[in-house]
């Protein structure tokens, strides 16, 4: 397959330049990408045999309404249809935690799920114990997820998070507190069918974690994988999705994965981007590249999706029917997209809100999602010797205040740092938050 350079890429514009570098990629180029037929497709866990459906619901994007009092809840009549339609088309694993939505995750999908039959779906969820690791609020944790999910076992249940601050930090929230040998007992019992844990961290935690196996003999681990992260996470707090699969698949353990659509940016790419698949294949989402490229690998046992809206659930379910893993020349492609993407300034924000609420009210991931936005779309001006700069100046700062508040802009950042050690990514909001609020002081003092 013919690599796309960036300077090919910078002169791509127009369908016939676009559909001339897409055929120049071999033979991925007129590929049925999924198929309108055919069953969900499942995976069996060959620890319990266990037939999972490949597309996994993420229960941390539930959609949001206000109550009477102005509070933010989840929308249960529309939680409810979402799970009914699921399960009809042949979705059977549902991931949440505890703290997922400020708390109320567990109980809405607890709520939708117990209205079918108990055997028609696995339940995944997990000990989040950040703030209490005691003995006592890690167990009260535990045994509530049971009343909210409304069960009297999970089929998978993960130590939530583990991998930052390396094994010190893991011996501090699961082995002095002796949850680990608890939740091994628990295993044994049966109220536990598969054990294992959600990892994000550094190469060296994440090694340090797999080698507890030989200890515990997890059943399974969840990790961030999609074809950005493939061979371009950040290295020094992140580490390279192929790395993680590879270690994975030679001790065989099943693989869960998260943030197949990098928190949603797979799923909306730069135009000039998204026009060289969409030329490969018009008919088909940008999503369903992503999630075909993580279902090509066969340790996956199931890909999470926060599937907020109906349309998102329907779009992926004709991916997962008839499901078609991609062929080599795909699979290639799919490196030179994320080669590229890997030039855009965004900042490697999921949207998976651990870092709300910040105390001074700023609204953290509507900041990033609108600054990432605008460097897809090609809507931040470089300088003002651009033709269009001034258009680009105006679009920018006037979708940011549509976008984010006032009140909650990036300029109230105060740098206390309380953010940090909630972010799973390991970014540096406050650094960031900065470096975008002088981006935008600076378009500003052009208008003067």
């Amino acid at each position: 397959m013919e690599k796309i350079s960036r300077r090919d890429f910078l002169k791509i514009s127009g369908a016939a330049a676009i559909g001339a570098a897409a055929a120049g990629c071999g033979g991925a180029g007129g590929k049925k990408a999924q198929s309108e037929e055919g069953e969900m497709e499942y995976r069996t866990n060959p620890g319990n045999g266990d037939k999972v459906s490949l597309l996994g619901y993420g229960c941390m994007r539930w959609p949001m309404i206000k109550d009477e009092k102005g509070g933010d809840i989840i929308d249960q009549p529309t939680v409810n249809k979402l799970v009914d339609r699921a399960i009809a088309a042949g979705v059977n694993y549902f991931d949440t935690s505890p703290v997922y939505l400020r708390g109320q995750s567990e109980r809405a999908s607890g709520i939708a799920l117990s209205r079918h039959p108990r055997s028609s779906y696995f339940i995944a969820t997990k000990l989040s114990n950040f703030g209490d690791s005691s003995p006592e609020g890690s167990i009260a944790m535990y045994h509530d997820s049971f009343e909210q999910m409304e069960t009297d076992y999970f089929d998978y249940y993960l130590l939530h998070s583990i991998g930052r601050g390396g094994y010190e930090a893991f011996k501090k929230r699961y082995e002095d507190n002796g949850m680990v040998e608890f939740l091994l007992k628990e295993r044994e019992a049966g109220r536990i069918r598969q054990l294992g844990f959600s990892f994000h961290g550094k190469k060296s935690e994440f090694d340090e974690m797999v080698a507890l196996h030989d200890k515990y003999k997890w059943d399974f681990v969840q990790i961030e994988m999609n074809y950005m992260d493939w061979k371009h996470a950040d290295g020094v707090r992140n580490v390279n999705a192929d790395y993680l699969y590879e270690e994975l698949d030679k001790r065989e353990l099943p693989i869960v994965v998260m943030e197949p659509l990098l928190g949603g940016r797979l799923g909306k790419l730069p135009d000039n981007v998204a026009a060289i698949l969409q030329a490969q294949n018009p008919d088909v989402s940008l999503a369903s590249w992503a999630f075909r490229f993580v279902g090509s690998y066969p340790r996956i046992l199931t890909i999470l999706s926060g599937m907020t809206y109906l349309e998102h659930l329907e779009d992926n379910i004709k991916t997962f029917t008839g499901f078609e893993p991609m062929d080599e020349d795909e699979l290639a492609l799919m490196g030179q997209i994320a080669a590229l993407m890997a030039e855009y300034p965004t900042v490697n924000c999921t949207g998976c809100n651990y870092c709300m609420p910040c105390p001074f009210g700023i609204d953290i991931p509507g900041i990033f999602a609108h600054y990432n936005a605008m460097v897809n779309e090609g809507n931040v001006g470089a300088s003002e010797e651009q033709k269009i700069f001034r258009k680009l100046r105006s679009r920018y700062l006037t979708t940011y205040n549509k976008a984010v508040p006032t009140v909650r802009q990036a300029d109230h950042c105060i740098n206390c740092g309380q953010c940090l050690q909630h972010c799973p990514q390991s970014i540096n909001i406050p650094r960031e938050l900065f470096r975008i609020d002088r981006q935008i002081e600076a378009l500003k003092r052009t208008i003067k």
